[in-house]
């Protein structure tokens, strides 16, 4: 029959053991799914021949959009007709993935109409990701999405879709609104989501607090990462809880402290805040006795990467404190300084952090017209003919005893 399954015996071992399987989604969707039958068989094939057989089918995409759309082909359309076209369509997820019961059902539905019912909730970008439909169906899906209050997200040479952790909403460390920026970041960067215009991608992600629950640091060009800079604040009567529950606050506490600024005498904690590396360790270990400074905002890092053309990169600092004032005007506008240094010099397919390797960091902030901080030094100089314009500058021209 038609609609029976084929038969999969490499991809069934795939759906042994404890963990969730890819596998058993799939031909669960594909009772009711030619396209997920058709995809069972090509994924079988694929792995008995070690041979991919998905082709890049260029820039496919829905009018007046260059980004949010993905496109797909099958090389092999004669023996799987229903997938020849399995394009993916990225939608702009809400800030801190928050939904309805409603609209989740309403995405469902949409793409149990129109696609093959595979999701990934969410892409690593974070996007809402609608895995496989056929080039005459992007029209119908983006007008019943957007009838429905979604958007495409970015996708290409572009801004990516603005993620964030769930911040203030459900976080009680959270130091700044990180669901505020995310939305109004989004809204402002429009035009940039949907026309890819870069040199390549350019991912903003928000995290409230240093935990970073949204890896910020190692995957997003800008990292907008939550950070305080006063004293951490301390109750002294949870403290001695914690350590007459049992807790070996001088073991697990002080001594995995990477700045080793604690310091316990069996009755009284101290902190030598000056020497804080702001990592969460002793927040998140006595969250009823530590809570994150009064005085909070966020640290800007820029740079990011995973290892796709160069090697990983992880994000430096670029403003080591931020106080986030909606309408973020001051970050919007150094983020457009820097887009077009980016784009004037920027090569193909270079992330602004391989750009920033390229042409040195104090280039780079020159250009942007970014004041340098110590926070941006990741050690310290191992050159030592290596030295500061002011040293020229400051230079008057004289010779010293020796003559140079």
């Amino acid at each position: 029959m038609a609609d029976q399954l084929p038969n999969t015996p490499i991809l069934d071992e795939l759906e042994k053991g404890t963990w969730p399987s890819f596998v058993k989604e799939i031909k669960l969707a594909a009772k009711n799914s030619p396209m997920s039958r058709d995809l069972l068989g090509l994924l079988e094939q694929s792995y008995e021949e070690k041979i991919g057989h998905w082709k890049h089918g260029g820039i496919v995409g829905v009018m007046g959009y260059g980004g949010g759309v993905i496109g797909r082909y099958s090389d092999l359309p004669e023996k799987y007709p229903n997938v020849s076209h399995f394009h993916t369509i990225r939608i702009n997820q809400p800030s801190g993935w928050f939904y309805t019961s409603e609209a989740l059902r309403t995405l469902c539905d949409i793409w149990d109409k129109h696609g093959s019912g595979l999701t990934n909730m969410h892409g690593s970008t974070g996007d809402i990701v609608f895995l496989g439909c056929r080039t005459e169906a992007l029209e119908p899906i983006f007008s019943e999405l957007t009838e429905a209050g979604f958007d495409l997200g970015g996708s290409g040479s572009d801004v990516r879709t603005p993620s964030c952790c769930v911040g203030p909403a459900r976080c009680e460390w959270a130091c700044y609104d990180t669901l505020a920026l995310t939305y109004d970041l989004t809204m402002h960067y429009q035009d940039e989501l949907h026309r890819p215009a870069f040199p390549y991608k350019f991912k903003f992600k928000m995290s409230g607090c240093p935990n970073d629950c949204v890896a910020s640091i190692a995957r997003s060009d800008m990292s907008i990462i939550g950070i305080w800079r006063d004293d951490i604040q301390i109750n002294h009567d949870e403290v001695t809880k914690y350590a007459e529950g049992g807790m070996n606050i001088q073991r697990d506490v002080v001594g995995n402290c990477p700045g080793k600024c604690m310091d316990w005498d069996g009755k009284e904690l101290k902190i030598e805040n000056s020497y804080c590396r702001h990592c969460m360790h002793c927040i998140n270990v006595m969250t009823k006795a530590l809570r994150p400074g009064k005085d909070r905002g966020a640290c800007v890092l820029l740079g990011s990467k995973a290892p796709i053309v160069e090697g990983a990169l992880l994000s430096s600092v670029l403003i080591p404190f931020w106080k986030p004032k909606p309408p973020y005007t001051d970050l919007k506008d150094m983020v457009e300084r820097m887009h077009d240094v980016w784009c004037e010099e920027g090569k193909a397919r270079e992330r602004i952090g391989e750009f920033i390797q390229r042409v040195g960091l104090g280039n780079f902030l020159e250009e942007c017209e970014i004041d340098i901080a110590p926070e941006m030094v990741a050690h310290p100089r191992e050159n030592p003919y290596i030295f500061y314009e002011e040293y020229y500058e400051e230079d008057d021209g004289e010779e010293d005893e020796d003559g140079e």
